[in-house]
């Protein structure tokens, strides 16, 4: 287990939420089989564990990181039950530590983020039943049924900032969009979707700006404020057209600004060429792969929607963090011998989104992953 993310949690003492070398911690034995640390400075204990996502699991660490990892690479409850030879409740009950903890740290790393371009998407599946097979109860709690899993997508870094698990509403699009604004700086990237048209408003109302025109006259009725669309604002859309279940015909049209600046966004992107989704296309593939509950045709899909969102943040904290992408490797050159100088030499530096974002300089462990610790939000700082 990595102790470098350890820090004392004792709100008074000064050094409360310090990682590092900056944090006064020692090794003080064991407990309930985990290191014990105490603080040199306020005599505060704790366990090693404390803040990771192995507090409170009792099995030993390497079947609980087995099961884990079997989870983030789209194995079943059931399954992965069986393979380490625990009860499926066992792991049902290790989800949603893992979620939250997975969640904590997305929501510590994925800050100012800078995008130059965001593909936007929707992708479907449902919870408990399908839509067709609800009851009236269960249509108006809105709980069950067809659900979709918003996602903004960086084609050049490959990363996922944002996501949500709801409907598919203007309300849902809104909060999408918010939550994308929340982890991005004050630039606003090229924007590119599908024809739905609940991105258009909600980027109009999450990035537009409340202008109130001037009096015409000077009795009756002020005249109303209205949203006027930033002019750095891009925005285009993909208009797939088909007959009979097969693609014929693809149209782009711009919403949000104007053709040369559509043009200028494509000549600087090192990787589109034309107006396209195909980077976040190309990624849901990618989230049924790391998730058994979106796979069509089976009975593994989520009950409970809560746990389709614990399912999702450790599939996306294992992907961003521990999943090298074969499209971000870089060649070395000259190329890394092996030690004994007989073997293939090395020609490829793996490289993961959140290497590729400037988030981390490794690929994570999956240990790495799980006893990472999340600072309090007064020590959050640029990692």
């Amino acid at each position: 287990m990595d102790l470098s993310t350890g820090y004392c949690r004792n709100r008074h003492c000064r050094y409360y939420g310090l990682t590092g070398q900056a944090a006064r911690l020692q090794f003080a034995g064991w407990q309930c089989g985990a290191r014990r640390l105490v603080c040199l400075e306020c005599g505060h204990w704790l366990s090693a564990r404390t803040g990771t996502a192995y507090a409170g699991i009792r099995t030993s660490k390497r079947i609980f990181r087995d099961g884990i990892r079997q989870l983030a690479e789209g194995a079943s409850i059931r399954t992965v039950g069986r393979n380490i030879e625990c009860d499926k409740d066992t792991v049902s009950h290790w989800l949603p530590r893992v979620g939250r903890h997975c969640l904590r740290l997305i929501h510590y790393f994925f800050r100012n983020l800078h995008l130059t371009e965001c593909q936007l998407d929707e992708l479907w599946t449902f919870v408990y039943k399908k839509e067709d097979h609800l009851t009236v109860f269960e249509k108006l709690a809105r709980r069950y049924g067809d659900t979709w899993i918003w996602t903004a997508f960086d084609p050049v870094h490959k990363l996922v900032p944002a996501w949500r698990v709801g409907k598919r509403t203007l309300t849902d699009a809104k909060t999408f969009i918010k939550a994308l604004k929340s982890r991005l700086d004050c630039h606003i990237p090229f924007f590119t979707s599908d024809d739905l048209p609940h991105y258009a408003e909600a980027l109009l109302a999450v990035y537009g700006m409340w202008v109130t025109p001037p009096r015409r006259f000077k009795q009756g009725r002020p005249p109303s404020p209205y949203l006027q669309v930033p002019t750095d604002l891009v925005y285009a859309v993909v208009i797939k057209k088909k007959e009979h279940g097969h693609l014929v015909e693809i149209a782009a049209r711009i919403i949000y600004g104007t053709e040369a600046q559509v043009a200028a966004c494509l000549r600087v992107s090192p990787i589109s060429k034309a107006i396209s989704t195909w980077g976040v296309e190309r990624n849901n593939l990618t989230i049924r792969q790391h998730s058994r509950r979106l796979t069509r045709r089976v009975n593994a899909f989520s009950k409970k929607r809560v746990y389709l969102k614990y399912q999702l943040a450790l599939a996306f904290a294992f992907y961003h963090f521990c999943c090298p992408h074969r499209g971000l490797r870089e060649k070395l050159e000259p190329p890394i011998p092996t030690k004994n100088g007989h073997g293939t030499p090395k020609h490829w530096r793996q490289v993961t989104p959140a290497m590729a974002a400037g988030l981390t300089d490794h690929v994570w462990t999956l240990d790495e992953l799980l006893s990472f610790r999340v600072p309090p939000r007064s020590r959050w700082t640029m990692p």
